[in-house]
């Protein structure tokens, strides 16, 4: 079974026991870090961790839940429950993420969000993809960012308040959405401006907006998915807004 037909595989079987716990209802309790955890998110991990080894046992892994293991630099990155919060009150805006990695750079990117009945997934070099789940097939559609060139058209999106003022005067502020990446590369949006959470949050769309005709770029110039996020944006305007917010210039 080639990469993406296992990630494929892994993705389902973590999807269906983490909306098997989605409709029992879960309690939530607290991580040391002060972050929403249940035994979904802990369930799903085991059961993607379990998998994964047996079928690539020489390759590493890091989770959200269970930190890394090996040292490979074939490595999946797996958040079995992205959107504790929405998944612990009821709300289907959650998603399962699993992502390959190999010396660095993502090279596959599989995001399931069963209770929407959704899936987005990326190759390198492959494009980006979404459709209906369960299943992969002739409902399959290709997705692309939009094609929007100047600032004062500009929709984006902003995790928080704080860096708004940094943004070009003009820029349109996008309606609160729970899913800012997936309207990115559904082009409804052009912009999404994130600071926070951590490399297996971001590995995964990193490579969908780039497949999709997008660009990222992290707060140190980089494309690395663990510099607490960065700048996603289509092709057109991401060189202005990268100047705005005082990033070092994307390479």
């Amino acid at each position: 079974m080639g990469e993406l037909g296992l990630a494929f595989e892994v993705s389902d079987l973590a999807a269906e026991l983490a909306l098997a716990h989605f409709t029992a209802g879960v309690s939530v309790t607290l991580k040391a870090d002060g972050t929403p955890v249940t035994e979904a998110d802990r369930a799903v991990e085991r059961l993607l961790r379990e998998r994964l080894s047996a079928a690539r046992p020489e390759d590493a892994l890091l989770g959200e839940e269970f930190g890394r293991l090996g040292t490979s630099d074939r490595v999946w990155i797996i958040d079995p429950v992205d959107g504790t919060k929405f998944f612990s009150r009821g709300d289907p805006n959650w998603r399962v993420h699993v992502a390959l990695e190999v010396a660095g750079r993502t090279e596959l990117a599989v995001v399931t969000a069963p209770a929407l009945g959704r899936r987005w997934w990326a190759t390198l070099g492959g494009g980006s993809f979404e459709s209906p789940w369960p299943g992969v097939g002739a409902e399959s559609r290709r997705l692309a960012v939009s094609t929007t060139s100047t600032v004062a058209d500009a929709r984006v999106d902003v995790l928080g308040d704080a860096r708004r003022g940094c943004l070009p005067p003009g820029v349109g502020r996008a309606p609160a959405t729970p899913l800012p990446l997936v309207e990115l590369v559904r082009g409804e949006i052009d912009a999404f401006l994130v600071e926070r959470y951590h490399v297996w949050d971001h590995a995964p769309w990193i490579l969908l907006v780039e497949e999709a005709g997008g660009r990222f770029t992290d707060p140190t110039g980089g494309r690395s998915g663990d510099q607490g996020g960065g700048l996603y944006s289509n092709a057109h305007l991401h060189g202005e807004l990268l100047a705005a917010l005082g990033y070092p210039l994307h390479t």
